[in-house]
């Protein structure tokens, strides 16, 4: 039988591996294969991920190249990154795409840090949650008389340990990429 202290751990690291997710499709002053992640282009008769299409590489610090599986999807990868209001402009040379990523300014990077700040809270938010339904579940066994108060307490400790430990690495996580953000 997992304790319930274990099964607080696993999702709570689920939470955190969204997290690392949602930030990784933050853009910085550098090119990132994952600001494309979120693109979907309409190919093949759906929408389709560029992931699923194409292969992308960073072959300069600020650029990305798109390579399609298929050199016909080209025009309509393309036009699908510029429907996603990235502020990013790809060319089309030839079978590849070619997309320069422009320099943020001042008030972008710190429009992107606020989006990061919000995702960091909506994060720590969740981590609560499962605090709070997990603490529930073992208050309501020791109710029904599966566990004993010594038991609940531990668990209880337990799952506030974890909230802790998973509140200072979003914080962690989230003040590495602010930094990283507002490097110009």
């Amino acid at each position: 039988m997992t304790t319930v202290t274990e099964e607080t751990k696993v999702k709570m690291q689920a939470a955190l591996d969204h997290f690392k997710t949602e930030l990784k499709n933050l853009r910085s002053n550098r090119a990132n294969t994952a600001m494309l992640d979120g693109v979907l282009v309409e190919a093949y008769g759906s929408h389709m991920r560029i992931k699923e299409l194409a292969n992308v590489t960073v072959p300069e610090p600020r650029q990305l190249l798109i390579s399609p599986f298929d050199p016909q999807t080209s025009a309509a990868i393309a036009k699908g990154i510029e429907k996603a209001n990235l502020n990013l402009q790809p060319v089309v040379e030839g079978q590849m795409i070619r997309i320069n990523v422009p320099p943020m300014d001042e008030s972008m990077r710190k429009q992107i840090v606020k989006q990061g700040k919000q995702k960091a809270e909506d994060s720590k938010i969740a981590l609560r949650d499962i605090r709070r339904k997990n603490n529930e579940l073992v208050r309501k066994q020791k109710a029904d008389g599966l566990v004993t108060e010594d038991v609940m307490k531990k668990e209880e400790k337990g799952i506030q340990e974890l909230t802790d430990k998973f509140c200072k690495e979003v914080d962690d996580l989230f003040a590495a990429k602010k930094k990283e953000i507002m490097t110009v």
